[in-house]
This record gives C-alpha cells, sequence and structure tokens, in this order.
C-alpha cells in the first residue's frame, strides 16, 4: 500500500517544503492539486520545461513521486469545452514527462450530486482526449464526486470506453455521504476499475457537514478498508485536508502525521504479523490453521494461494503439456472467465462441464466460480436419456466438452438432442427446442457443427475488460450457490444438489487437513 497527501488548499507550500514533509513523514507521493500559489500546476516552476525532468530525478533519488496530477477542469462546463481539452493535453504531457501515471477528472463543479450535469458533457471531453492519454501511457481518473457520486452511473461511462487508460478515482467520501452507497455496494460496481483513492472523514452536526480528522468522523472507515482489501487493492491511498474546514487544524505538521498513524493502523494491521502453519513432517506449510473452517470463495481461496505460493506449482499434466504455477493458472482462470462473460454467462447461469481429468475442467470450474456462475458437473458414464435430463433440468446455459468417453459418445450424443447444430453459426447464441436454455457448446480437442472450439473460446477474452471480472468476483458472498451435482444416492432418479463456496472449500480443506 502506499500513501500520499494532496496539496489542495496547500498551495502556498514550497516545493521543497512538500517533498520534506513527504519524505520525512513516510509517505510514498505527492499528490499535485496546484503549488506554490498557483492553482495550473502545469505553470509551477518545478514543473517548467527548464525544471521538470530535474525534479523528476530529485524524487526518484528521494524514492518519492507524484502520484497524480488533480485538474480542476469542469467536464459539464460546454463553453470552456476547448480549454478544458487543451488544458488536460498539457497536464498528460506532464504526466508523461514527470512518470506519473495517473490524471485526475473532474465531472462537474459541485462534490454533490447536481441534476443540470449531464454524462455527455463527459464523454464528449473524454472522447477527444482519451487516444492523446492512450498514446502518451496516461491513465485518467473519474473522480466518485458530483455526479458520479452514484458509482453505478460511474461504471457504465467506464464501460462505455472500455479503456485501460481510463478509470476510477474513488473518494471515499462522497458516495457514502451524499449517495447513501455503502462501500460494499462502491466496490461491487466499480470493482478493480478503482486505480487511486481519496481519504477523509466528517460527521453531521444539526443537518450540517462537518470534516474532522481520520478516525474523529463516522465514515465506516474499517468497512472501506475492508472493502478495498477485498479487491487486493495496492494503489495509493491519498489524504485531502482543506485548511478551511477548521481554523485549528491549519498546520500540515499536525494533519499530515496524524493521517499517517491513524491510516497504517487500520491497513497494515496484519501485514507483520501473517502466520504460515507447519505440516506434521515441517517439509510444507498451510496457510489456514488445521481443524478449523474458513469464510473463503474460490476466488479467495486461489487469490491467498497466489500471493502466498506465486511460484509454486499448481498443475503439472505432464502428458497434456500443461504446467502451471498458481500465478499462471490464475491468468488462466482469468481469460476464460472474460470468455465466459462474452458469451452471456451472468450470475447464477449454469455451465456444465461433460470433461473427464483434463486442464479444461480445471479452468472452467474455477472461472465460472470467479463470475458467479454455477458450475454443473456431468457424469463422464452418461448416455443419451441422462445427459438430456441433466441439461434440461439443470437449465445449462452453457457447456464445455470433450468428444466422449469409453462407451459414451458425447459428440454424437449432441448431435442427437441438437440437431439445429447444423445450421448455427459458431461463436452465436443456440436456440435448441430440446434444451431451450442451452446458449453455448464449447469443444474441447475435437470440432463440430455449431460449436465453438476451447481455442476460439478463449480468445473471446478480448472483447471483456478484466475490470468485469474483478467485479463479479467482488460480488460473491460464502453462501452463494458455486456448484450443482447430480446424485441418485442409491436407486433413485439423479437430483441436483446445491453446493455453496463454503460448502466446498472447507470440505476440501478437511480432506486436506486429515492428509496430513
Amino acid at each position: 500500500m502506499k500513501y500520499a497527501f494532496s496539496t489542495i488548499s496547500w498551495t502556498s507550500f514550497t516545493w521543497k517544503e512538500a517533498v520534506a514533509m513527504a519524505k520525512d513523514l513516510g509517505f510514498s507521493g505527492i499528490e499535485v492539486r496546484g503549488l506554490e500559489n498557483n492553482v495550473y500546476a502545469v505553470d509551477a516552476r518545478p514543473f517548467s520545461s527548464q525544471q521538470v525532468l530535474k525534479t523528476a530525478e530529485q524524487l526518484a533519488n528521494l524514492h518519492l513521486e507524484v502520484s497524480c496530477f488533480s485538474t480542476a477542469c469542469n467536464l459539464n462546463d460546454i463553453y470552456k469545452a476547448k480549454e478544458n481539452v487543451h488544458q488536460l493535453k498539457a497536464y498528460i504531457d506532464l504526466a508523461a514527462k514527470m512518470g506519473t501515471s495517473y490524471v485526475r477528472l473532474l465531472s462537474d463543479d459541485s462534490i454533490e450530486p447536481n441534476e443540470t450535469a449531464t454524462d455527455d458533457a463527459v464523454i464528449s471531453v473524454i472522447t477527444e482526449i482519451l487516444p492523446y492519454a492512450e498514446k502518451k501511457h496516461v491513465t485518467l481518473l473519474l473522480e466518485t464526486i458530483g455526479i458520479y457520486c452514484d458509482t453505478d452511473r460511474l461504471r457504465k461511462v467506464l464501460e462505455h470506453f472500455a479503456s485501460d487508460n481510463l478509470a476510477a478515482l474513488w473518494d471515499i467520501h462522497h458516495p457514502y455521504r451524499f449517495n447513501n452507497e455503502s462501500p460494499e455496494k462502491t466496490v461491487q460496481n466499480l470493482g478493480a476499475y478503482i486505480k487511486y483513492v481519496h481519504m477523509k472523514d466528517s460527521v453531521i452536526n444539526d443537518n450540517q457537514l462537518e470534516y474532522r480528522l481520520m478516525g474523529e468522523g463516522d465514515l465506516p472507515i474499517e468497512e472501506i478498508v475492508g472493502a478495498l482489501k477485498s479487491i487486493n487493492y495496492d494503489g495509493y491511498i491519498s489524504y485531502e485536508w482543506i485548511m478551511s474546514w477548521s481554523s485549528d487544524l491549519d498546520d500540515p505538521g499536525i494533519v499530515f502525521p496524524h493521517f499517517m498513524n491513524y491510516i497504517t493502523s487500520k491497513y497494515e494491521d496484519n501485514k507483520n504479523t501473517k502466520k504460515l502453519y507447519y505440516n506434521k513432517t515441517k517439509t510444507g506449510r498451510f496457510i489456514w490453521k488445521k481443524e478449523e473452517l474458513i469464510d473463503f470463495t474460490f476466488p479467495q481461496v486461489l487469490d491467498k494461494m497466489v500471493e502466498e505460493f506465486p511460484d509454486q506449482y499448481a498443475f503439472r499434466y505432464t502428458t497434456l503439456d500443461y504446467t502451471r504455477t498458481y500465478s499462471q493458472f490464475r491468468d488462466d482462470v482469468d481469460k476464460f472467465a472474460r470468455s465466459l462473460i462474452t458469451l452471456g454467462v451472468k450470475r447464477g447461469d449454469h455451465v456444465a462441464v461433460w470433461a473427464t481429468n483434463i486442464p479444461q475442467w480445471f479452468i472452467t470450474f474455477w472461472a465460472t466460480t470467479k463470475i458467479g456462475a454455477v458450475l454443473v458437473t456431468v457424469n463422464t458414464a452418461y448416455k443419451i436419456h441422462e445427459a438430456e435430463y441433466l441439461f434440461r433440468q439443470s437449465d445449462t446455459h452453457t457447456i464445455v466438452m470433450i468428444e466422449g468417453y469409453k462407451d459414451s459418445p458425447y459428440a454424437e450424443i449432441m448431435k442427437e438432442l441438437c440437431p439445429e447444430l447444423k445450421n448455427s453459426v459458431p461463436g452465436k447464441p443456440l436456440h435448441i427446442k430440446r434444451l431451450p436454455f442451452l446458449r453455448n457448446i464449447i469443444t474441447v480437442d475435437f470440432s463440430m457443427d455449431g460449436c465453438i472450439s476451447w481455442e476460439d473460446a478463449m480468445d473471446m477474452h478480448k472483447k471483456t475488460p478484466i475490470e468485469e471480472v474483478y467485479r463479479r468476483a467482488s460480488t460473491i458472498n460464502k453462501d452463494d450457490v458455486c456448484n450443482m451435482q447430480y446424485t441418485s444416492g442409491t436407486t433413485g432418479f439423479p437430483k441436483g444438489v446445491m453446493l455453496t463456496h463454503y460448502n466446498i472449500v472447507n470440505n476440501g480443506k478437511c480432506i486436506g487437513d486429515c492428509m496430513d
């Protein structure tokens, strides 16, 4: 985690004072919103054409950086559209020279939702400057302020562009205070679009907003920190304090140290207490204590494994040429998860896998559960009547299948169940009379009319941004159903048993515990 402070309201700071403050107090960055009595930072002395490279070198030598350039351009001021575009491009140029990743944008000049502001005005300006930012490798950040206190509305704008160079700046205060939006909801809406965070605290007294030092207001800071942890956020948390908020607190030597002490105690609380548990023979380690249940979803389990053992082998299929570390396997899972979303798989939809013990089985399982869909496991010995019953009764949306196994010819079975495949176009939604909810069939190591090959399906990941996978993963609860297993018990007809993340994760953990 990295911390910065904003120069907002501290424009009388000299650059030397700002740098010394950051270095002495343990900040990693300085967010520039005006400097040395110049609101337009491009014209500030340290960033002049004569000084800018020296300034960048000075910061690098001190292991500091400008974390973000925050502009004051009101994107909804249509009368200043040309001027705004000119200024924003100047900021993008400055960021590129300084090696700064982010330039902050303002949707309008109000911190509260403004009925007169429009998305169209924002989109118009971004459409003009985004290609320029992409060329300069600078990311534009739309802040959760004004009309974008409604983060669902902000997400739609971000999805409109679907660019890696346009993301969200989460000001933790405004959506909560002005839109009654919980931190959990904000993270569900924005997920991995969140690339930068503004932090402040406040209370409401007699219907009046009063800003306070961190921890002295009533914002749910622990919930906010928990929400950031849930998406593995490791970017900047930047503190904003305006001197006019309190006449008694106009000394940065008080305000900034208080912030650092407070936020590190909240965010870094377990940083140095992480513990692994040895197995009995001391030849390996467990992440979780034995004989205790854990409250993790499947995506969280995989993320934790990547965090602790990124370069340890997760799979080694020597005969199938598939060897992956945990980190590499998660990359495959994320890619196929994006493909499933492209193919129309939604939260709660059913994805069936009809295959033996091959890599695609595991990738399908983890990708399906990561986006909130439900994996339907299919018995490898099923014949046509059993398969039809399962696919119909489970309302299967997508099937991943091999050609067959032993005396069960899966391909021939599907051709008989789905004669419409002959006239279907691969990649287009299927419409099958006998299986009315089926939309896709993905074939592994063989081809069939109307179906998508595994390789072509994987290639479809390019049409869905990774942020959508992260957003869906953040909405999953441990008690959500993730797997439907058909079992007859003894002699009865098979019935779908609904299992949650909590069921299967802990079942697997208990089995592993017993094997030690």
